[in-house]
């Protein structure tokens, strides 16, 4: 899509990559434009089954690029400098957050800031034992964007959240195991070979079945019980008529192991 963020299918498995390694991959405006248009496009891609979100160099993503916010600052481009949250940052968070399809983040080093967030959003974090994480907005006297408000609480609970946002340090990468941050922390040497063996794995699942499971948790968080209910009803309907679960059942039926073809 751009130079700043590689993009990448093979075998159902979309690689979306942050590739501003000299700024650690840090968040100027191209970027962001090219990053919410490329998980959009893997979102929309029936080819793609799961989609591995990641950087180059030494950093996963240090959020928003501060070279670039100190000269919209110095130029008092208020238009552009607020603009960006709900044009860029909310779009990145729900096309993470809802993608009808699974997520790994692989966090290669730092996240911090929207990073962070964006790492959140995913469905799995597998994280570098080099790597960890750094809440930072606070630090630079700014709220936290990219649904970090969100998905953190419901992480780690919101006593830990609040005293991770009003405090912001470096999380290594052991501590975020600990908290629930990350899913799997791995030698930083395997980190391509693990989150490749995930990916597959996902890739060749049922997809509309593993979409439907996303959405309806969710859908919980913010429903009651019934209307959870309901909603999950809905699911199982719409699961229930892809070729992938009347194939799953023939297959248990004839004591085979089921292929999946995310239809």
């Amino acid at each position: 899509m751009s130079d700043s963020v590689l993009y990448d299918v093979s075998e159902g498995i979309a690689t979306i990559t942050l590739n501003r390694p000299e700024a650690m991959n840090s968040l100027d405006i191209a970027t962001k434009v090219a990053l919410r248009d490329t998980l959009q496009a893997a979102a929309e891609d029936t080819g793609v089954r799961a989609v591995v979100l990641t950087g180059t160099g030494r950093a996963f993503c240090v959020g928003q690029d501060l070279k670039e916010h100190i000269t919209l600052l110095e130029a008092n481009d208020t238009a552009a400098l607020w603009s960006t949250v709900p044009d860029h940052y909310t779009p990145i968070a729900l096309a993470i957050a809802e993608m009808p399809k699974p997520v790994i983040a692989a966090l290669n080093g730092v996240a911090a800031g929207a990073g962070a967030s964006m790492a959140f959003a995913a469905d799995f974090r597998i994280v570098a034992d080099t790597a960890g994480f750094n809440l930072a907005f606070t630090g630079i006297a700014l709220s936290c964007d990219t649904g970090i408000s969100w998905t953190l609480p419901r992480l780690i609970g919101q006593a830990r959240a609040t005293e991770l946002l009003y405090f912001p340090r470096t999380i290594p990468a052991a501590e975020a195991l600990d908290l629930g941050l990350a899913t799997k922390v791995v030698p930083a040497h395997e980190l391509a070979s693990v989150v490749g063996e995930l990916a597959t794995k996902l890739a060749n699942g049922p997809t509309v079945a593993y979409a439907s499971v996303r959405q309806s948790i969710a859908y919980s968080a913010t429903h009651t019980l019934a209307e959870s209910l309901a909603f999950e009803a809905t699911k199982m309907r719409l699961t229930g008529d892809t070729e992938d679960h009347k194939n799953a059942v023939a297959s248990f039926v004839a004591k085979e192991r089921p292929t999946f073809h995310g239809k």
